[in-house]
């Protein structure tokens, strides 16, 4: 591929490159650039949402770049205090190295093992001994420091923010120094450390890095990133049905950035896919992520077992249809159920939704205020506890 065609591929989903104009002359140089992706292993699984800057990594390497994986087993004692509106607690080295140990051989279902190289930063941060950190301090401002969002709020708020979080960002910078990174990337929520780096470069004389962010994927709720802690992530090693059926799960508005950031699908494509029926939609969503990280034949078993046990059980292609009765604004579900008469009240069917036994093309309603308008409902299927279904039409 040409300089400019490597950047066309490169530039898919990302929020942000620092600047594209230093990575296309870097591109034109014509060898194998150094592409750093830092990791602290404070979970252990690998979910969707750490995936997108993997699947970033591994296009770099299809290009014919160098992935550089950085493995905080330092830094991760540390606890980057990215977005955090409070100190992090530290881990023990233990901690870590379990970590560590439990996402080794979840990273090769997405990255070439022959075209990475891994490295640890205790390898250069344990070594420095206290003057050291004294002159790697003295290469950053503390006005600097505080124009980081998350710390300026804490102080604010009258939070504490610890030295020790101070000292983060010039460890993840000094890391781009260390392994000589052409590019580093990220989500969003590290371009702070990642100029951190890319400025440090410039002190010790080399090319500063280009930076690359990518957004943060929305989870399964969505309305927050996706989180181990929040409970709202898929795992890439996690069973091809559960997957499937997860994915089957999100929110309408989350599929464009999901087949963007998650699939490989031509975004002219996923455009023509959403303009379409959103479970379809869905659908070839989790049959591409099934593939990617089980293979073929698990997608195409995945999508099977989804329609056999789901779709014909649960929302039937053949539930009559209903008509929508008219109205000017918002539908209040509860009232369209009993106009429906699909229960003998409108009580009767709040209480049913709290009682978790009303969806609507899949997604669970259980807030018996919900409302939705006459367009989010046409072609949905509404169920009503077991057994009743509705193909809802305007």
């Amino acid at each position: 591929m040409t300089p400019e065609q490597q950047l066309d591929v490169l530039r898919r989903g990302c929020a942000e490159i620092i600047s594209e104009d230093d990575l296309l002359v870097k591109l034109k140089k014509g060898k194998p650039l150094r592409v750093k992706l830092g990791v602290d292993p404070t979970a252990p699984h690998i979910t969707l949402g750490w995936a997108v800057v993997l699947r970033k990594l591994r296009a770099f390497q299809e290009l014919g770049h160098t992935a550089v994986l950085i493995v905080g087993d330092f830094t991760a004692m540390i606890g980057d205090p990215s977005g955090k509106s409070k100190t992090r607690p530290q881990l023990t080295r233990e901690e870590v190295m379990e970590h560590v140990e439990s996402i080794s051989e979840q990273l090769y279902k997405i990255l070439d093992k022959e075209k990475t190289e891994i490295r640890y930063n205790g390898d250069w941060l344990l070594p420095m001994n206290f003057a050291d950190v004294i002159r790697l301090a003295g290469r950053i401002t503390v006005a600097r420091i505080l124009e980081r969002e998350d710390f300026h709020n804490r102080l604010e708020q009258q939070k504490p923010v610890g030295m020790h979080e101070i000292l983060y960002p010039l460890c993840q910078g000094y890391d781009s120094v260390a392994v000589e990174a052409d590019v580093e990337l990220g989500g969003t929520d590290q371009k702070f450390n990642n100029l951190v780096g890319r400025n440090l470069q410039g002190q010790y004389e080399q090319e500063p890095q280009v930076v690359m962010l990518m957004p943060l994927l929305v989870g399964l709720d969505g309305k927050d990133k996706m989180s181990q802690s929040l409970g709202n992530y898929i795992g890439i090693t996690e069973e091809p049905n559960e997957m499937f059926g997860k994915t089957m799960s999100i929110p309408d508005h989350l599929l464009n950035d999901w087949f963007t950031l998650c699939t490989d699908v031509p975004l002219e494509e996923v455009a023509e896919l959403i303009k379409g029926n959103p479970r379809d939609a869905k659908v070839r969503l989790a049959k591409e992520i099934v593939t990617i990280y089980h293979g073929d034949d698990a997608g195409r078993d995945a999508e099977d077992y989804f329609v056999r046990t789901f779709s014909k059980r649960e929302e039937p292609v053949d539930a009559p249809d209903a008509q929508i009765p008219e109205n000017d604004g918002d539908i209040l579900i509860a009232t369209l159920i009993a106009k429906l008469e699909l229960t003998g009240s409108a009580g009767e069917a709040r209480r049913i939704i709290e009682g978790g036994g009303v969806s609507i093309g899949g997604e669970k309603i259980t807030n018996p205020r919900t409302t939705k308008t006459a367009d989010e409902l046409d072609g949905k299927v509404l169920r009503v506890g077991k057994h009743k279904f509705r193909t809802l039409r305007k």
